[in-house]
């Protein structure tokens, strides 16, 4: 599919890779963060909703860690972190190919960041485009890294795994996609459903309408 994706000159609904990043900011509620980042690695980690990649902001990641670090390691998780993430207790050195790995297994990587640009920037150069999060609990931040991250799912403070059809009430789950064109994100059969119009008329012809000689009759649809 990723040879397809990158090579088709026509429209394809593909999904490749679920490289899915958490970002635990500085202002955040490092229980819920927790809590957050554990069920996105180990309730079913080898679902393409599953973090591959967690981000700290240096600010937290003392206290994150210091928590996180028992709570992976009694879930069965290997960590591998960068530099200022080793110095902090994970114990194994992530490599360049750790950042854009989809383990679909107990694997996550760990970097600490110094801020939520450096997240942004991170995510967008090696994350799929499939479901990221942030935990935070300043609102201003939390917008900035919903409107910045080019994914299908941009996540507040609650878990990756959300991303599916039959959690958005889509009935089953057909298939995801990581591309912008529509549909985008989990996909329902409606999804994959394209449409013809069929009109019966009477003589009708748009230049009633256009001159006000006739007129459309619509309804608001609820939003």
């Amino acid at each position: 599919m990723r040879f397809i994706q990158d090579n088709t000159r026509i429209p394809v609904l593909g999904h490749a890779d679920g490289v899915c990043h958490l970002y635990v900011d500085q202002e955040v509620d490092v229980a819920q963060a927790l809590r957050v980042a554990l069920d996105s690695k180990t309730q079913y980690p080898a679902a393409c909703n599953a973090i591959e990649t967690l981000l700290v902001h240096s600010a937290a990641a003392p206290a994150f860690l210091a928590a996180a670090l028992p709570a992976f390691a009694a879930a069965g998780v290997e960590l591998r972190g960068d530099g200022p993430a080793q110095a902090l207790g994970v114990p194994a050195a992530a490599s360049d190919d750790d950042w854009s790995t989809e383990y679909s297994d107990l694997i996550l990587a760990v970097k600490v960041v110094e801020s939520v640009e450096e997240a942004l920037a991170h995510i967008a150069r090696h994350g799929s485009r499939h479901t990221d999060a942030i935990c935070t609990t300043n609102p201003a931040t939390a917008e900035l890294f919903l409107r910045g991250v080019d994914s299908a799912g941009v996540y507040l403070n609650c878990s990756t795994r959300f991303a599916d059809g039959f959690r958005y009430g889509f009935g089953a789950e057909v298939g995801i996609s990581t591309q912008t064109l529509p549909p985008r994100g989990p996909v329902g059969l409606e999804g994959l459903v394209t449409y013809r119009y069929l009109l019966r008329g009477a003589g009708h012809i748009a230049a009633d309408y256009a001159s006000g000689a006739s007129s459309f009759t619509h309804r608001e649809l609820p939003l």
